[in-house]
């Protein structure tokens, strides 16, 4: 629960970035506008349920947060398993924390999602897996529809390099649609995250690469802003975050970049650390 549950008073769904950036953190003073962790967020419902969406580098900030608010059940929604989505784990304070809980739903049976995780704390890599109190577990998910509390989670399959998952999350009839990471321009996938993304409130979309400089990275697995442009005009959202910020991007190009974005689609922003969205 939040420090003061008065704050949740009318809010379906509150939605925090802390963690923004794709492929690695850049924590140069040009990016920190926006920020320089790899990406993280978390959701919570009125009724006090949350849900946290991959544990890149920011995922530390938050581990840190929830210890100071007592919050030690922790849920990890895992799109997939590049490193910047999982970097931060190792850095998560409640893992060291007693009385903790910590489930991972990820797109693999438990038994993979647990030994991928786990190797970041194997040597030679990381010194304090003997550290770990919190009681974990992990969970295979697939496209069914998942329900935590009263928040209702529709996972979709996302063109991406291994596969990743995207997920439209609804409570009290508000809709966040997570799409990141994702590539476009196969008409089955786009058509899939239209369907996902239909009349969202709010859509978070993988924006990594210009139109122009996606000409060299096709196939690499992300999309632009003007695709992330015509998703959300496609689909009916209200409102369109661009999110998994290229790592060589400054904050007067992201700046630059949601100035054209917003002649495409008015009601655009980029995903910036710190930023909370309440529906």
């Amino acid at each position: 629960m939040l420090q003061n549950p008065d704050e949740m008073n009318g809010v379906r769904l509150r939605l925090k970035f802390f963690g923004v950036r794709g492929s690695i953190p850049t924590p140069v003073a040009a990016n920190l506008g926006f920020g320089g962790n790899t990406t993280c967020l978390e959701i919570q419902s009125g009724d006090g349920g949350r849900l946290v969406i991959d544990a890149g580098s920011g995922v530390r900030g938050l581990g840190l947060e929830r210890i100071a608010q007592g919050h030690l059940a922790v849920d990890f929604w895992l799109t997939h398993f590049h490193w910047d989505h999982i970097q931060g784990l190792p850095f998560f304070a409640p893992l060291f924390a007693s009385g903790a809980r910590v489930r991972f739903h990820a797109r693999k049976p438990a038994s993979a999602t647990r030994q991928h995780l786990e190797r970041q704390f194997q040597e030679p890599y990381f010194p304090g897996r003997d550290g770990i109190s919190a009681v974990q577990e992990f969970l295979e998910i697939d496209t069914n529809t998942s329900k935590h509390g009263n928040i209702t989670i529709h996972p979709f399959e996302l063109n991406h390099p291994q596969g990743a998952f995207g997920f439209r999350i609804e409570a009290g009839g508000a809709v966040i649609v997570h799409a990141s990471d994702c590539e476009h321009g196969d008409p089955r996938y786009d058509a899939r995250l239209r369907d996902y993304a239909q009349n969202a409130d709010v859509l978070i979309y993988d924006a990594q690469y210009t139109p122009e400089e996606y000409a060299a990275k096709a196939g690499w697995g992300h999309s632009t802003w003007l695709e992330a442009t015509r998703a959300a005009r496609e689909s009916n959202a209200k409102h369109l975050i661009l999110f998994h910020h290229d790592p060589s991007r400054a904050d007067r190009d992201l700046e630059a970049i949601v100035e054209s974005a917003r002649r495409e689609f008015s009601n655009t922003d980029a995903a910036r650390e710190g930023w909370e969205i309440r529906l």
